[in-house]
């Protein structure tokens, strides 16, 4: 009686906190606040996802589909970049769109239509150009599935998630392009406003002996580092980051490779100095928001030069964080363009 009185005390709080905080659009995520575990198995899955049946048959040209949402009053195009057996895809499909208030949302507001990233079927670009389902998946730059692209009725790109968010995130992601917000705001500065609401872990961030203290000088333009550098983006009151410190960053494998780079943490609203890794001067706070990091922890990682190699920037447990690293450590980057052109070069799931 204690658990289910304090869950819906904490719901409570977490409203009349929204609407202090003028997010009064967002009253559905206080739904979801308390089930937002980002812990789940993430090998590749041993069967094929079946996608959800009101996903719109489309064949494939973009200029057509955004016509027709627009319509019928829609507010634009979804499209939904995932893969048979992907288990952050089972994630997304089981813990977003499986949930009857996100879905009637997502339907009253947007079309959905998906593309297999390994798929051969034409897609027809906004630019009249044909591509497969993969190649337009490559030229997207969709590094991790779920990939997730909203266009709005104009035909204009005006949000895009890499990987997995939990509920209240992507409910949020819904309701910012659907409300118009991205005319006057970015995604990090109007989701930020709800984190400090649906904050809630550690009052300080995780320790570990893998990161450098400050100061913070990670200039590589000028001479070459040694090793490639990973930077961690995190908060304090941030349970995904309490989740990423005790889960996958102490699993032995994944301890042995981050032995190989160079690592800093920083808290996204720190005002602390830092030389960036292209030697510009700034805080760790305008960095963060230069490099629009939206989801704590961000890991962004950067090649010898100070060049961003690739970034995480949503949910992550040991299976794709440990290929991620390897893609890092190998060099493969070098060779392989993308995380996904590497991993199907190499016949992975």
């Amino acid at each position: 009686m204690n658990l289910i009185f304090n869950a819906n005390k904490f719901k409570k709080q977490l409203l009349t906190l929204l609407i202090l905080l003028g997010l009064n659009s967002l009253f559905s995520i206080t739904s979801y606040a308390i089930n937002n575990d980002p812990v789940f198995d993430d090998k590749p899955l041993d069967y094929a996802l079946v996608l959800p049946d009101w996903f719109k048959l489309s064949f494939l040209e973009l200029e057509a589909d955004i016509q027709e949402a627009k319509e019928q009053n829609k507010k634009g195009l979804i499209i939904y970049f995932g893969q048979k057996f992907c288990a952050y895809c089972k994630a997304h499909l089981e813990r977003n769109w499986d949930q009857d208030d996100i879905v009637n949302y997502t339907q009253k507001n947007f079309d959905v239509i998906a593309i297999n990233i390994k798929g051969q079927r034409p897609v027809v670009d906004l630019d009249g150009k044909t591509y497969t389902e993969k190649s337009f998946a490559e030229l997207k730059n969709t590094n991790f599935t779920p990939s997730i692209l909203f266009y709005n009725t104009k035909g204009k790109e005006v949000l895009r998630l890499r990987g997995y968010r939990p509920p209240y995130q992507f409910q949020a992601a819904l309701e910012y392009v659907a409300d118009n917000h991205y005319v006057t705001e970015t995604f990090s500065d109007y989701l930020a406003r709800a984190e400090l609401a649906l904050s809630f872990g550690k009052a300080e961030l995780n320790t570990n002996d893998i990161f450098n203290s400050p100061p913070y000088l990670l200039d590589r333009s000028r001479v070459k580092a040694e090793r490639p550098l990973m930077v961690v983006f995190e908060r304090k009151h941030c349970h995904a980051c309490d989740v990423l410190h005790g889960g996958p960053f102490v699993r032995p494998e994944i301890e042995s490779m981050l032995l190989n780079l160079e690592a800093v943490q920083l808290d996204i609203y720190s005002a602390q100095p830092i030389l960036t890794p292209t030697g510009k001067k700034t805080s760790v706070k305008n960095w963060a928001k230069k490099l629009d990091i939206n989801y704590s922890p961000t890991i962004i990682f950067f090649d010898e030069s100070g060049k961003e190699i690739i970034r995480i920037e949503s949910v992550v447990w040991f299976y794709r964080l440990r290929n991620v690293l390897n893609y890092v450590l190998t060099g493969a980057y070098k060779k392989y363009p993308t995380f996904q052109i590497w991993r199907q070069a190499n016949n992975m799931k």
